[in-house]
């Protein structure tokens, strides 16, 4: 299938004066590239029998893994390798993949690409005479302890690689209207257990489990997906690291797709260590942070998207050295466990500043608000300190929080540490319908309300409140605003 390519169009959201301190770039509508090659599906997806579940048990052994990567290696920048329908055969299947300088992995409407349920297969690679242990798909079992401690052994290198990698390679992207399905449900091969089981399994203990993820850049300026569906990802969906100017911009993500199943730590967008960043016109329902900016992330914006299962959009847990100049702005939370998430705790924490989330609709989430100096890998945030011990001291300032409209009664917790770290944060035009007074929560916090009304009290006296100058803005409403899942 050809697609239509539409004309870059300026975003007025993207360019508005507020955005100066956010994503600095001038942001349009990515294009599709003209193809250098395009592929053929040679398996066969039947929707008859289950979304996902649907590759032969003998499509394990026909894999495209080899003719995708040729094809990839010899691309040139600003064309894509097309994967396209063939008659009736509408899937491909494959182990890791890697997208080199300038080169789109473009994915037709109809098609899908699979990841393969082989977990050798994504066993890292030794690397400068470092070995690598066959780790992907297991938990790590700690040795017993011996007395005398035994000689330390050689350092071996252990996890898994992602099914789409993109590492030092510029102007790269994934695109069209197709699905990347990473099967996080499916059993691995010569294993009794998913995916996603492993990752449940390791869940009581805290232990590491190795589990790829979807798509993993790193050093990758000028990273665009676009329009892509991912689905099922065996852990996080998109990791970006160390990059200058990263656009998702349209994407579909669900996971699970069949919503009876379990998908623990199933992030969706993660950038970390990256500036220049935009998010926008994305729908995301997942088992974990909707999104979730990691350290050093900094000049992000996220436009105009609609959160659904998950745990609402988010910054941390880690929190070194810091994240700063976030613009949220026209996003839709519906059923998150958390709207506006900052979590950190004296392990892990930083600076946190100059955040603006504005024009916001939520409705039957758990916290609206939670900014927490206490995280302890729960869920949700408690609403007290855990009294862990450390010297990365989680401190919050200049954040603003104007016209958040939820429809239904959720907790709200704003916190800092201690007196030498209040959070700072100003309340504008933020209604929380049906909240008690039991259900706010708040410590060493400094708040300037308004100048539009806040209809909960924050608690005295750890928190001194001032009215701000000006006028409100006119009413905001989140009329229209609730939609299904596209």
């Amino acid at each position: 299938m050809r697609f239509v390519t539409r004309t870059l169009v300026a975003v007025c959201a993207l360019i508005s004066p507020v955005m100066v301190a956010q994503d600095t770039r001038h942001v349009v509508e990515p294009t599709l590239p003209s193809a250098c090659v395009q592929l053929k599906a040679r398996l066969q997806d039947t929707p008859a029998s289950g979304i996902g579940r649907n590759l032969a048990e003998e499509d394990e052994t026909k894999l495209d893994t080899t003719r995708i990567q040729a094809a990839i290696d010899q691309c040139k920048p600003g064309s894509a390798v097309e994967l396209m329908k063939d008659k009736r055969n509408n899937a491909f299947l494959s182990g890791p993949l890697e997208l080199r300088d300038g080169v789109t992995l473009l994915i037709d409407s109809e098609v899908t690409l699979y990841g393969s349920r082989d977990a050798k297969l994504y066993d890292l690679q030794p690397l400068n005479g470092e070995p690598a242990a066959a780790l992907c798909g297991t938990l790590a079992e700690a040795p017993p302890a011996t007395y005398p401690a035994p000689p330390a052994a050689p350092k071996v290198r252990g996890g898994c690689r992602p099914l789409i990698a993109i590492n030092n390679a510029k102007n790269s992207a994934i695109m069209g209207d197709g699905i990347i399905d990473g099967r996080g449900y499916a059993k691995i091969l010569g294993k009794d257990y998913s995916w996603w089981e492993l990752a449940r399994k390791a869940e009581p203990k805290n232990e590491r489990y190795f589990n790829p993820r979807l798509i993993v850049a790193n050093h990758a300026d000028g990273l665009i997906l676009y329009r892509i569906t991912l689905h099922n990802s065996y852990n996080f969906h998109v990791s970006v690291n160390g990059t200058n100017g990263f656009t998702a911009w349209s994407v579909h993500l669900l996971t699970p797709t069949e919503r009876t199943m379990d998908a623990r730590n199933t992030d969706g967008i993660d950038p970390g260590t990256s500036t220049n960043v935009t998010v926008t016109r994305s729908w995301i329902d997942n088992g974990d942070d909707n999104i979730a900016i990691k350290s050093g992330t900094t000049h992000m914006s996220v436009l105009d998207n609609h959160f659904y299962s998950g745990h609402g959009m988010s910054i941390g847990s880690e929190t070194t050295p810091g994240q700063a100049f976030l613009l949220v702005d026209g996003l839709t939370e519906d059923h998150t466990t958390s709207g506006i998430r900052i979590k950190s705790n004296v392990t892990r924490g930083g600076n946190v500043h100059d955040l603006t989330y504005q024009n916001i609709c939520m409705r039957d989430v758990r916290n609206p608000i939670a900014i927490s100096p206490f995280y302890t890998n729960q869920t949700t945030e408690g609403f007290v300190d855990p009294k862990y011990t450390g010297d990365k001291i989680p401190d919050y300032k200049a954040i603003t929080i104007r016209n958040v409209l939820d429809t239904t009664a959720g907790d709200v917790l704003i916190a800092g540490l201690d007196e030498a770290h209040r959070t700072e944060i100003t309340l504008d035009n933020v209604h929380i319908e049906g909240i008690k007074p039991e259900q706010v929560h708040t410590q060493f916090t400094t708040a300037t309300i308004g100048p539009g009304p806040v209809n909960f009290t924050l608690t005295a006296p750890t928190t001194t409140s001032s009215p701000a100058k000006g006028t409100p803005g006119p009413a905001f409403t989140c009329e229209g605003k609730f939609l299904p899942m596209n």
